[in-house]
């Protein structure tokens, strides 16, 4: 067992004070976004034993077990994360394997270079996700019925947004969803600029259910996914419920910290709320047009005390343990790498204690059990592979 030293990503999205509060340091005054604890190439943990990609590279059996190989190939095939919005993150969504594979293989023959502003495929994955709160979260997730939209965006009283709520009345759903987002994300720049100033305007008059849409358009005036963000279903997220998120379901994370867990990938293709690329053609092809009710999760207690939030994700599962100071310690001995990373209080993970905000390593197959530290209580994730 390793404990591990993690890279933050400065985006500028990012909290200034959530992961150092978090973490016990003092704030640097820059947004801190995400704390990464996993073995993506781009900001690998840190061992004693040098980049945790590397460590694993040298001897992936070992540190990921037969089965893991096995099934995904000599590499942590999830990539675990603090996340800490102080602004909204891009509109987004998320391809499925098929269309990953394709896409990736696509830019390769092109010879678009991997880092290049313009490339949608970093790799050949999927990314499926789950976000779970440790604060109020807030986030946008799957479209609303084209009827709920409609009402919604008619409230505004902006007239040149009744053309979208005629064909969201009109229209079947995929097709009424599909002919709005496409009309918005390809209107001409100065006039959808000058739609979502009134559409603003009138939202922040209102307030109340349009409240998030005049802070999306405060941080990104002008941008068509402020009306984009209209289609899709706010959620809010207490602490300990989360959100899954499949591929093709468009979304967006607001405000609040959360632990996130998903495939180690970094595909991602934008709908709008950013200065990035936005692929309107690939976009379209990727997008899953059926009004959803978000799905939230909250976690299934087993007798061990392990809460485990169930996905239908193989690359990834993660559980939560809350360790009251006096109970008897916890086998988490498993045939899979694993993350553990304490959030609250301190935890005793072996022979190491975890403070809030410090995490370990665990190779496949090397006994660990855990409790609540120093007489104390501790809140738990474990991360693993859902083998």
């Amino acid at each position: 067992m390793d404990r591990l030293t993690n890279p933050i990503r400065p985006y500028a999205w990012g909290s200034t004070t959530a992961i150092p509060a978090l973490l016990g340091v003092a704030p640097t005054g820059e947004p801190q976004a995400e704390l990464w604890l996993g073995a993506h190439p781009g900001a690998p943990s840190h061992l004693d034993r040098g980049p945790l990609d590397a460590v694993i590279a040298a001897d992936p059996v070992r540190e990921l077990g037969g089965r893991t190989v096995g099934a995904y190939g000599p590499h942590l095939p999830f990539l675990l994360k603090l996340l800490a919005a102080g602004a909204p993150l891009s509109l987004q969504v998320h391809p499925d394997l098929a269309q990953a594979r394709e896409g990736y293989a696509a830019e390769e023959r092109a010879g678009i270079p991997v880092d290049a502003p313009h490339r949608n495929y970093k790799d050949a994955n999927h990314k499926p996700e789950l976000i779970c709160a440790l604060t109020l979260f807030e986030g946008l997730c799957g479209f609303r019925a084209p009827a709920a939209s409609a009402e919604l965006i008619a409230g505004l009283g902006v007239d040149s947004l009744k053309p979208y709520v005629d064909v969201l009345h009109a229209h079947p759903e995929d097709a009424a969803l599909r002919e709005v987002l496409t009309a918005v994300l390809t209107a001409e720049r100065d006039a959808v600029a000058e739609t979502v100033a009134e559409a603003a305007a009138a939202a922040t008059r209102f307030g109340g259910p349009y409240a998030p849409y005049a802070q999306l358009a405060h941080h990104y005036p002008g941008d068509p996914g402020v009306i984009a963000a209209m289609l899709l279903n706010h959620v809010r997220l207490q602490p300990g419920e989360a959100l899954y998120l499949g591929a093709g379901v468009p979304h967006a994370y607001l405000d609040g910290l959360g632990v996130e867990i998903m495939a180690n990938s970094d595909n991602v293709l934008r709908c709008g709320l950013t200065p990035k690329h936005v692929d309107v053609p690939e976009l379209l092809k990727v997008v899953r047009f059926e009004a959803t009710e978000p799905a939230v999760l909250r976690p299934e207690a087993s007798p061990s005390g392990e809460e485990v939030y169930d996905t239908p994700a193989p690359e990834f599962r993660l559980s939560r343990y809350v360790l009251a100071p006096d109970a008897a310690p916890r086998d988490v001995t498993a045939a899979a790498p694993q993350i553990l990373l304490c959030t609250a209080g301190s935890v005793t993970a072996g022979e190491l204690t975890l403070a809030q905000g410090e995490s370990v390593f665990v190779p496949a197959g090397d006994m660990v059990e855990i409790s609540g530290a120093n007489g104390s209580s501790g809140t738990l994730f474990r991360a693993t592979v859902a083998i």
